[in-house]
This record gives C-alpha cells, sequence and structure tokens, in this order.
C-alpha cells in the first residue's frame, strides 16, 4: 500500500457472474502491483429485487427473464467465455436455485464490521458459482459464516430478524437513484464510475495513474 489510501467502492451481487469475473480482474490487477492505494468497500446492489423470499428454480427463472431456453443460451455464452478467459469454471449445470440475495447481503454486512467484507465476498462467489450451492439458504449462510470465523449462531440469529435489511434496502435504492443501472460498478475516490467487468490491464492503468498522482501531490507540499 502506498502511504495515501483512495477508497474503491464495489456494487455487485453475490450471483452476478460478471460481478464474480470482474472482481477477478480486480484481484490480478492489485496481486500485480501490491503497493495500490485502494481500500476496497463493497455495497449492496440486488440483480432481482423483486425475488420471492425464497428464490425460485433456476431453469423456471432462466427461461422467464431470457425468454426461453435458447435465450438464456444465448445470453450466458459470453459469460462462460469471459470466465474462462479469466481461469475460472462457473458450475451453472449444479445450480438449481436462484436465490434472493438479501440477506447474502447483509452477511456481506455484518462481515464489513469485524473487517471480513471482502472474504465474505469470495467466499459467496465461491458457494454459488464453484459449489452451486443456495446462498439464499440461511443454513447455507450461517456456513458461509463459520468458515470466515463469525459466529455463525449469532448470524443464524440476525438472520431470523430484520436486523439491517432497512439498511441494506436504503443503500441500493441510493444507488439507483444516482444513475447505477447494473453490477459491477467501481467507484474510484467516490468520483468515477468504472461500469463492468474490466480487463486488469486497465486497473493496472488506472492504479499506475492514481500512484503517479499522488506521488505528484507529495511532491507539491
Amino acid at each position: 500500500m502506498t502511504d495515501q489510501t483512495i477508497t474503491l467502492d464495489i456494487l455487485s451481487d453475490p450471483i452476478c457472474p460478471w460481478c464474480y469475473i470482474g472482481k477477478t480482474h480486480l484481484d490480478a490487477a492489485l496481486a500485480a502491483i501490491p503497493d495500490h492505494p485502494f481500500v476496497i468497500q463493497w455495497h449492496p446492489f440486488q440483480l432481482n429485487p423483486e425475488m420471492p423470499a425464497e428464490g425460485m428454480d433456476r431453469r423456471t427463472y432462466l427461461e422467464t427473464k431470457f425468454g426461453g431456453k435458447e435465450g438464456a443460451v444465448r445470453a450466458y455464452a459470453p459469460v462462460v467465455q469471459n470466465a474462462e478467459a479469466a481461469g475460472l469454471t462457473i458450475n451453472f449445470e449444479d445450480m438449481q436455485r436462484t436465490p434472493n440475495t438479501m440477506d447474502a447481503h447483509r452477511l456481506i454486512h455484518w462481515a464489513g464490521i469485524e473487517g471480513r467484507q471482502t472474504a465474505a465476498v469470495d467466499a459467496l462467489f465461491k458457494a454459488y458459482f464453484v459449489e452451486a450451492r443456495d446462498i439464499g439458504d440461511p443454513d447455507i449462510l450461517a456456513d458461509i459464516a463459520d468458515g470466515l470465523g463469525m459466529d455463525a449462531a449469532v448470524v443464524r440469529r440476525l438472520l431470523q430478524s430484520d436486523a439491517d435489511r432497512e439498511d441494506i434496502a436504503r443503500r441500493e435504492a441510493h444507488s439507483r437513484e444516482m444513475g447505477v443501472t447494473s453490477v459491477p460498478t467501481f467507484i474510484v475516490a467516490g468520483k468515477h464510475a468504472v461500469p463492468g467487468a474490466q480487463s486488469p490491464e486497465l486497473w493496472q492503468k488506472v492504479i499506475g495513474e492514481l500512484k503517479a498522482q499522488i506521488a505528484e501531490e507529495a511532491e507539491a507540499r
């Protein structure tokens, strides 16, 4: 890390494959430039805010959203291609349900309080895209929390309540009011929006420019 930090706010949904790909690209850039200035904060955005609380059968969801099986295949072809290019294998075949992600976002929020926010995002991506687990299931979310070193019993109790549900909804509504319509959306230093799953090379360029700017400002002081 450099002496000066810059906030990188990321709006994401744990069931968004482009968010998974985008984070993988960002991680590659951060690994290539370990003294990057970013401090990362994750923010909630539901791809399907009207999804029933119990989620729905994945085939029904895909065929409803994309107008049939062929439409779903066409829509996901670039996802598969870009995931493979990023070194990821997404286990679409074993996914049985598309979940409502409100509780997953609540878990990310609680993990953030304990300094485990990015670890929670990673764990949710792995659970959903690699292990094909239903991340709308409270038992699975409690198990993920346990794997993060959080108190699973506390998380289970919180999930049974409405804790922070309104806060997540308010934060998401604020993002939509600010004009965010899709994820991932990256906001650099609270000012510059970078939409979509950008390449590691683009992120390396952005980091290089930010480091040069920080150095210039330090010399001017």
